[in-house]
């Protein structure tokens, strides 16, 4: 079944969307693809593996992380992106909240834009309009260098889910087509583990806004709570909880472990049936 377009891709669902971090600082990967080379090698590795799309990333936003400036990032995934869109034929995303970044990606190949910050920083959504491109908003309670520092919630699902509504209807309101948007109810960003735990066993709730839904649970802190596993060994609760979020309405699952996730995905698919996913 098919269930996204980005641009002249057509994805079936449930994908699995692989993460290239550029950056020296990403929580599982920081350092390890920072030159275009390496990017692309492991971009090809993912690819051949079944990926259906690829998310390049610049800035790290892993818990305590610093920011980076605007430039710094375009010159971080902007050769990344060129030197990947000319070698491999499937969707490129790039997981930036600054305007400047998605401009230049777009322009450099990037057929979908990965925010975090759900188009709230400044002339954002201006340029998501502008671009016309599919668009991922996510919720984080806080910002990456504090979002973790005690997150509090009265009732976590309908909190996610009410912030994404809204999101979703400025974005439309701003001139962004609702086809356009995927929602990310944010699994580690300003969330305790009770809270990751909640949102993942209440998924259906996202659903039923009728948009595909992107999780990205690989190797999150929470896993390692529950399993005491560190970042390592935490590949098998990686898949559990992927096959956990697609039985609940997950289209899209963002994996670092692309052939593994794939593999999970196809016996949930087998099991569960298209329809049920859809």
């Amino acid at each position: 079944m098919n269930c996204l377009r980005l641009g002249d891709f057509s994805l079936d669902c449930p994908a699995v969307m692989g993460i290239l971090n550029v950056t020296p600082d990403s929580f599982f990967d920081g350092g390890k693809f920072v030159s275009a080379s390496t990017a692309l090698r492991h971009a090809e590795a993912m690819a051949h593996a079944g990926a259906a799309i690829i998310d390049i990333g610049g800035e790290s936003t892993r818990p305590g992380a610093q920011g980076v400036g605007e430039q710094e990032e375009i010159d971080r995934v902007i050769p990344v992106i060129e030197a990947v869109s000319a070698r491999i034929d499937i969707p490129l995303s790039v997981d930036t909240s600054k305007p400047g970044v998605m401009r230049a990606a777009v322009a450099a190949g990037a057929a979908m834009i990965n925010d975090v910050r759900a188009l709230q920083q400044e002339g954002a959504i201006e340029a998501a309009v502008e671009l016309q491109k599919p668009v991922c908003l996510m919720h984080m309670q806080g910002e990456p260098r504090t979002m973790q520092h005690h997150p509090e919630y009265s009732d976590v699902v309908a909190e996610v889910t009410q912030f994404l509504r809204d999101r979703v209807a400025e974005c439309v309101q701003a001139g962004l087509d609702e086809s356009l948007l995927l929602i990310d109810p944010g699994f580690g960003f300003g969330k305790a583990p009770a809270d990751n735990i909640e949102l993942l066993a209440n998924l259906r709730q996202l659903s039923d806004m009728g948009l595909p839904i992107l999780v990205g649970v690989s190797r999150k802190s929470t896993l390692g709570a529950i399993t005491g596993q560190d970042l390592d060994h935490r590949l098998p609760a990686s898949l559990a909880a992927a096959v956990m979020a697609v039985d609940r309405g997950a289209s899209i699952v963002r994996a670092h472990d692309v052939a593994e996730t794939l593999d999970a995905l196809k016996v949930a698919r087998a099991v569960i049936g298209t329809d049920e996913i859809e």
